[in-house]
């Protein structure tokens, strides 16, 4: 099972909106075929498996991080092409929760095929944790990355923040924005520092991510944003009010503009076009808003040895009014901590106290 997670990994980037993949063949106790979901509408992981495997797939073990799909989609269900390669033992990891695709383990053992599920589980739901939050929430999974000093601050009062976090620290954070989809950030950001938003100096196999722009005015249209430049990465502005002339001005440079009017559509219209992971890199002022509406999933958070104060300086949470009592704060739960030089990256799930919102 570990070698199917090492292959599924090989998708990440590029199988959004469909989950990472991999699955081996085992035949006498050796590996013997390889294979993970490279894109969508390409073969699955059991059928690339299996094609590597050849003729030694008859009478082996197929190990795949995900169970078997029992419906066709894009492709023919997987767990026809197991039978009818002679798989006589499927064993998975994660049980798959679409519930158009759900049932494949207990079709293959209605088959006379040998099936044990949940081996690695953990690991396995891990990897695709934006995929089931999707399916379970009708949303991306939105992990928030932010490098604060010692005492909360994301910039001084004047917005300088360049640099708050050391070289490893912001490889670090390439390394983080390599694997969303989408890379979102608000008006303020834009302006401030005019970034580019794509992953540097770090190894990504799809696409570069969306970069998405949130603002309720849709900004002056600058040629020099490096946003503008649509050839290194698409690029989409979600905003409440819109000039005509400024709209026209992003359309013409190749950046699509969309109308919103909450966070929370916002959301939905990036998970219906395929976006299961969301990279917010935002201000104050957004990450507050994202705080406040308990949309926030997961949190990267990049320390470092500096103390900034001042009671106008830009904090984690913004001007937003936070919570009224320690118990109703969102909490951190299986937390990693990670040290690059002299910062350290504090790295948790999100959970809220109205267990309605987790």
């Amino acid at each position: 099972m570990r070698a199917a997670l090492k292959a599924a990994r090989n998708g990440i980037g590029t199988t959004h909106p469909n989950p990472r993949v991999g699955a081996v063949v085992v035949r006498d106790g050796k590996l013997v075929g390889r294979g993970w979901h490279r894109f969508p509408g390409g073969a699955h992981a059991e059928v690339a498996a299996l094609h590597d495997a050849g003729e030694l797939a008859q009478k082996s073990t197929m190990v795949v991080t995900l169970e078997p799909c029992a419906a066709m989609g894009r492709t023919p269900p997987c767990t026809e092409a197991l039978l009818a390669a002679g798989v006589t033992r499927v064993v998975y990891g994660s049980s798959d929760s679409n519930p158009r695709m759900a049932g494949g383990g207990d079709w293959l053992r209605s088959q006379g095929v040998t099936v044990v599920g949940g081996v690695l589980q953990a690991e396995c739901d891990a990897l695709n944790r934006p995929f089931f939050h999707g399916m379970a929430r009708q949303r991306p999974w939105i992990l928030v990355k932010a490098a604060t000093s010692l005492d909360g601050k994301l910039a001084t009062a004047q917005g300088d923040s360049r640099w708050i976090s050391n070289p490893a620290s912001r490889h670090q954070a390439h390394r983080l924005r390599a694997e969303a989809d989408a890379v979102l950030i608000g008006a303020g950001t834009l302006r401030a520092d005019n970034p580019q938003l794509i992953p540097r100096q770090v190894r990504r196999r799809g696409a570069n991510p969306l970069r998405v722009v949130i603002s309720r005015q849709l900004p002056k249209f600058l040629s020099d944003y490096q946003l503008a430049d649509t050839a290194q990465a698409p690029s989409r502005i979600y905003c409440q009010q819109a000039a005509d002339t400024d709209t026209q001005q992003w359309l013409d440079a190749g950046v699509e503009v969309v109308r919103y009017q909450l966070l929370a559509d916002i959301f939905a219209h990036l998970y219906i076009d395929g976006r299961l992971s969301v990279m917010v890199e935002g201000g104050g002022q957004l990450l507050g808003a994202l705080w406040q509406e308990k949309l926030v999933d997961a949190l990267a958070l990049f320390q470092a040895p500096l103390l900034i104060g001042g009671e106008d300086a830009v904090s984690l949470w913004g001007r937003s009014p936070g919570v009224a009592r320690v118990a109703d704060a969102p909490r951190l739960i299986h937390l990693q901590r990670r040290h690059f030089g002299d910062n350290t990256m504090v790295y948790g799930e999100v959970v809220y106290p109205d267990s309605s919102q987790n």
